[in-house]
């Protein structure tokens, strides 16, 4: 039994098996006392790991939200949780487009952000990876 709540767990050689890789990770941990950190998300369907919108940040960026979205309320959050991301872009020129799409979907919510310009992410086809870490209040 584990000690937190793992959300869409899955292994790395199913989901990258071009790569000969065997690491068990999740999309979203809830930690003890509600805490919710998730997986770096970047422009990838995470129903079929299939990467979309290629060569275009913003809507790389788009799908990251979407996806911290979606991960959230399954852990019973909402964006409103969130209280620190960490934005990785591949070249400082995107910084406005993806800080754009980003501030859209957090508007009111007010975390805590580090942006971070990285020489590449893990495929060559991704441009940003947004990561997430939430506190889920406890309810009355």
């Amino acid at each position: 039994m584990m000690k937190h709540t793992r959300i869409r767990t899955f292994n790395t050689k199913e989901t990258y098996p071009e790569q000969k890789l065997d690491n068990d990770l999740c999309q979203a941990v809830v930690a003890r006392g509600s805490t919710v950190f998730l997986r770096g998300q970047i422009g990838q369907n995470l129903d079929t790991s299939e990467s979309v919108c290629i060569g275009d940040v913003r809507g790389q960026a788009e799908q990251a939200m979407y996806n911290i979205d979606m991960l959230l309320k399954e852990a019973g959050g909402e964006l409103e949780d969130i209280c620190k991301i960490t934005i990785y872009i591949v070249d400082p020129r995107y910084r406005e487009e993806v800080y754009l799409v980003v501030g859209r979907w957090l508007k009111g919510v007010f975390p805590v952000s580090t942006g971070i310009v990285v020489s590449a992410l893990a495929r060559p086809e991704w441009l940003v990876e947004i990561d997430a870490i939430a506190v889920i209040p406890d309810t009355p």
